[in-house]
């Protein structure tokens, strides 16, 4: 180079040591995991899994009140004393769970899940759902009247609970009419009018005898035709009700589904009847009954149980048709009974109230 002559270039020389521009490869690796844990953090907190958790549910002494009004009250009949509890067990059921919700839920041991499917039907709103549990809890309080009236050897009736639109029975029946007769026959039970209709066939006209408040009315009326039935269709359903002056009532509040009825029974046959029923123990229990008194299965035995345990209960009355299942999840300290009918409950607390035994599972 000749001193004095500058040389000229299109760029400076980059430094030996320079440091590198944007992100290292390691600075990369760091924001990517952190977006894949924010966004799988995201689906586990918020993505609602097809399923509902059960688990134990609140517990409700029948024998007693809650928010200050009586479970189970009788007006214009005399009552007795009770003591101790008579409570029925529930099953709390836990909907749109998301994925780390219903992971936990499992983890505790406390819970279960189960299929979405199995509780709420396809198309179902969260309010069908919840009309279809209140109609199922209605239901189980009036066969649990009937069934322990009928224990109780009070008389009993028959009413025209629902009518279909457009049969024999529309344009002469009303929903609680009384029925006496039907084609001549008299009908002392539900149980007796579908035989009194046995011999008839679409087009026959027949007699119906029915009781209106206290008027007796006698109508003709012309029998129709339905599928699957080759004798004359009357539309009716008739049910047994109690034939009492005195009235049954059962408030309870935001409680849903069938289970309840033994309970309910029981806590009426105690308040109608002298002594204490369960010897002024703490007893629970669970069971669907109808208004023969019949008990059948239900569902979430081993939950109930847990609440039931968890309330003091010493002694649980199990239906007989989850017998098995009860064995295999009774808590410590919680005495199973197993129950096929009302008297058969009433009677294994009457038989544990004097220190004898009762039917186990």
């Amino acid at each position: 180079m000749t001193e004095g002559t500058d040389t000229v270039v299109d760029q400076a020389p980059t430094p030996p040591h320079a440091p590198r521009r944007g992100l290292t490869r390691r600075t990369w690796t760091l924001v990517v995991s952190l977006a894949i844990v924010l966004a799988l953090g995201l689906l586990g907190g918020f993505a609602r899994v097809p399923y509902v958790a059960l688990g134990p549910g609140p517990t409700y002494d029948t024998l007693g009140a809650v928010d200050g009004q009586q479970v189970v009250s009788v007006d214009g009949q005399e009552t007795f004393p009770t003591g101790g509890r008579l409570t029925m067990t529930t099953v709390s059921l836990t909907d749109e769970v998301s994925l780390f919700g219903a992971l936990g839920l499992w983890i505790s041991g406390r819970y279960a899940l189960a299929p979405r499917e199995e509780f709420f039907r396809p198309g179902e709103s969260e309010k069908e759902v919840s009309d279809r549990n209140v109609k199922a809890f209605q239901d189980s309080q009036t066969s649990a009247e009937v069934a322990a009236l009928r224990y109780l050897d009070y008389p009993m009736k028959v009413v025209a609970a629902e009518i279909t639109n457009d049969s024999a029975a529309a344009d002469v029946l009303q929903p609680n009419d009384r029925l006496l007769e039907v084609n001549g026959k008299p009908i002392a039970s539900a149980d007796d009018v579908r035989p009194a209709l046995e011999t008839t066939k679409p087009g026959d006209r027949i007699t119906l005898t029915f009781q209106r408040e206290s008027a007796r009315q006698t109508a003709t009326v012309t029998l129709g035709r339905t599928e699957g039935r080759e004798t004359g269709f009357l539309g009716v359903l008739p049910l047994d009700r109690a034939d009492v002056p005195f009235e049954i009532n059962i408030s309870l509040k935001e409680v849903g589904g069938p289970s309840a009825g033994l309970l309910f029974a029981l806590s009426i046959v105690d308040k109608l009847t002298p002594g204490e029923l369960n010897g002024g123990q703490s007893v629970a229990g669970t069971g669907e009954i109808n208004d023969k008194g019949e008990v059948g299965r239900i569902g979430g035995i081993g939950f109930k149980m847990v609440a039931a345990r968890e309330s003091g209960a010493t002694v649980f009355l199990v239906p007989a048709g989850n017998c098995d299942e009860a064995k295999q999840h009774a808590p410590e300290g919680l005495r199973l009974v197993k129950v096929e009918k009302l008297d058969d409950a009433v009677q294994s607390l009457e038989a544990l109230n004097k220190g004898g035994e009762a039917p186990g599972c």
